[in-house]
């Protein structure tokens, strides 16, 4: 990135539609133009995989990185055991430290891909609050960060009170003091003087800036939209559940469908947030109308799935999609559901294989997805959903209008009858 960039790092990154609100924005602006600093963005090991929900805070430490500035990913192997209440009507389930360190493990994958290189800038540092909150005595968080806080205050943020109409335990009341405590814990042990996080985190930014403030030092806060597509869905979720970041979750040729199918109304804002081409050809393909919408939509689908999984993943994805829509292309991209012999010879319907794959949501959807005629094995439409697997074959391509497909695979192939 050009020093000019450099300087005006974060107009770059409202441009692109990062930032919502930040504590002080000349005095960031100063800070990230004075030199490189460390800025930290936190996630609760709460799923083994980060999802596309995660995925802005990603982009925007790559840009951080880009410009010079070291990443901080903060894993909550303590607070995990909590859980962040902010604007949620239950408490999470509690993990035991057995599932929260394979799910580490899993989210540390994503770091290493989007931010580990360090091929554009500082390499990421990855670090666990377990570190300092394990070993810290009830009685000395009281001394040094309780006393700081009163609960008059507290209670103002919207986060608190909307679990206050439910239910909100007390040691959920006290995540946003334990995420204070992280801020000045990181800027104490890594220098770190800015955080970053969703919209949804505000407050609990505020606390730690405020409580670095009184322990002398000066940080800073910044938090980006919480993301929904236009349609009102929340971002990172689809038809068939959450759109993962790790492959072993979702294929990439799921992923790469996902950005391929987005409202057009979300092409250019999720071309200006989740790639990083420059902002003229992103205002170039978001002009596009009518048919060469699908041009933009390809670029982002394909940008999207380089970062996450590589360019040959994303290549293959484009193939194997552009095989299914009756052009050249190879399916082997897909993901395949392996059937076993003995179920091809007991005669398993469409209709069940559909609900299986994730095509219906039951079978009676899937025959009237039949029944429209959108339902296609491979490539003809099928008469009914009750009718069985034809045997002969090794592999079937099962399809569900044009936007949803899956390649069946027969388990023991030799063993056929």
């Amino acid at each position: 990135m050009s020093q000019s960039h450099v300087s005006d790092l974060l107009h770059l990154l409202e441009e692109r539609g990062f930032v919502h609100q930040c504590t002080d924005p000349d005095g960031l602006r100063q800070a990230l133009a004075a030199g490189a600093l460390t800025a930290y963005l936190g996630f609760d090991a709460t799923a083994d995989s980060l999802h596309v929900g995660h995925l802005q805070g990603l982009m925007l430490m790559r840009w951080l990185q880009r410009a010079g500035h070291r990443p901080l990913l903060l894993i909550g192997g303590a607070t995990t055991r909590i859980g962040d209440p902010s604007f949620r009507d239950s408490s999470r389930p509690v993990l035991d430290q057995g599932t929260i360190d394979a799910n580490i493990a899993g989210i540390r994958s994503a770091f290493d891909r989007y931010l580990g290189s360090g091929e554009h800038g500082p390499a990421a540092l990855v670090v666990d609050n377990a570190q300092w909150l394990d070993g810290l005595g009830y009685l000395e968080f009281l001394d040094r960060v309780g006393r700081h806080f009163s609960v008059k205050r507290l209670l103002t943020y919207d986060a608190i009170r909307t679990r206050l109409e439910h239910s909100l335990s007390f040691l959920e009341f006290g995540y946003t003091l334990l995420q204070a405590f992280d801020f000045v814990e990181l800027a104490r042990r890594h220098g770190c003087t800015l955080q970053v996080g969703g919209a949804d985190q505000w407050a609990n930014i505020i606390n730690g800036v405020d409580l670095g403030r009184r322990e002398g030092s000066q940080l800073f806060g910044l938090t980006m939209p919480l993301l929904a597509t236009s349609d009102g869905r929340k971002m990172g979720k689809s038809a068939s559940g959450a759109v993962w970041l790790n492959a072993d979750r979702l294929a990439p040729f799921d992923f790469w469908q996902f950005w391929r199918n987005v409202d057009d109304r979300d092409v250019g804002r999720f071309l200006a947030l989740f790639t990083e081409l420059p902002m003229e050809e992103i205002r170039r393909l978001d002009a596009l109308e009518g048919a060469e919408r699908n041009e933009a939509k390809q670029v982002l689908a394909h940008e999207a799935t380089r970062l996450a999984h590589g360019e040959e993943a994303a290549r293959m994805a484009a193939q194997a999609a552009r095989g299914l829509f009756g052009s050249e292309g190879h399916t082997d991209a897909l993901p395949a559901f392996m059937l076993s012999n003995e179920r091809l010879l007991a005669g398993v319907t469409l209709a069940e294989l559909a609900v299986e794959c994730g095509l219906a949501t039951s079978r009676s959807a899937a025959r009237r997805l039949a029944q429209g005629g959108g339902l296609r094995l491979d490539g003809k439409p099928v008469d009914t959903a009750d009718q069985p697997l034809p045997a002969g074959a090794g592999e079937w391509l099962l399809s569900a209008g044009r936007k949803q497909h899956a390649r069946i695979a027969l388990a023991d192939p030799e063993g056929r009858g």
